[in-house]
């Protein structure tokens, strides 16, 4: 990143793609993504890098996404709403956490739609 550009840049920088991992390889507890096959330990640090960036990556994502779902079951707006025991159990999370994320889900549904919500 050169220093002209903001530094908003650098937290929005795309993680390394997950490659596909064949079942054959998947089945293997020594195989995972090829890792075991770099020799290079500059090569290997980073490539075991860019994959640890990639999952924490799809780890927020994923949690982002698991707390809109939350909001939105939990909409009162719904006749099937569920309560924050129901999706607590669905998602195998307590209430209290349940509560949380419905919550932040909430928060990004506002911040995304705000004439909606």
């Amino acid at each position: 990143m050169s220093e002209s550009e903001p530094a908003s840049a650098e937290r929005r920088m795309r993680p390394a793609p997950l490659l596909f991992e064949p079942t054959t390889a998947a089945e293997d507890p020594e195989h995972f993504f090829e890792l075991e096959s770099i020799e290079d330990p500059r090569q290997l640090l980073a490539r075991a890098t860019e994959l640890t960036h990639a999952f924490r990556a799809a780890t927020d994502r994923s949690m982002e996404f698991q707390a809109i779902a939350a909001a939105r079951l939990a909409d009162p707006r719904r006749f099937d709403r569920l309560t924050a025991a129901a999706i607590a159990e669905r998602a195998e999370w307590t209430e209290e956490y349940a509560l949380k994320m419905v919550e932040y889900g909430r928060d990004l549904l506002r911040a995304a739609h705000p004439d909606q919500y």
